[in-house]
């Protein structure tokens, strides 16, 4: 059994940036995919970004491409969404999670191919 526990949302100006961290505990961290996912009020679940065991490989959805970055520090059993030139439709509330066993190869974008969620942290980007 996995827990995580996200910090790092609040209130920016358009613009400006902010880093979410995920802290992971309970069970091994490094040996298993992390993914960032978002959903805005009235708004299906997006997946925003992924990262393999090791960090070595990443996936970003085109929304936020070049503005955001996932990345992980195992020693510290953490990963992070640094967000950059947010924008308005970024506000959100946002997830970080695990898979419930490793994936053998890629990375996955899809809500069900995650099994241990946060609680979520609120981000409002204000105009």
């Amino acid at each position: 059994q996995v827990q995580l526990v996200e910090s790092g949302g609040g209130l920016v100006q358009a613009g400006g940036s902010l880093r979410l961290s995920c802290a992971a505990s309970g069970r091994t961290f490094s040996v298993s995919a992390m993914g960032w996912f978002r959903q805005a009020p009235g708004k299906e679940q997006e997946f925003v970004a992924a990262i393999s065991y090791n960090g070595a490989n990443t996936d970003h959805a085109d929304s936020v491409k070049g503005r955001f970055t996932i990345s992980r520090d195992n020693a510290k059993n953490t990963t992070y969404l640094q967000m950059n030139s947010l924008k308005p439709e970024d506000t959100a509330v946002y997830y970080c999670a695990t898979p419930g066993r490793p994936w053998m190869f890629g990375l996955r974008r899809a809500r069900n191919e995650y099994a241990y969620w946060g609680q979520g942290t609120q981000v409002t980007v204000s105009s």
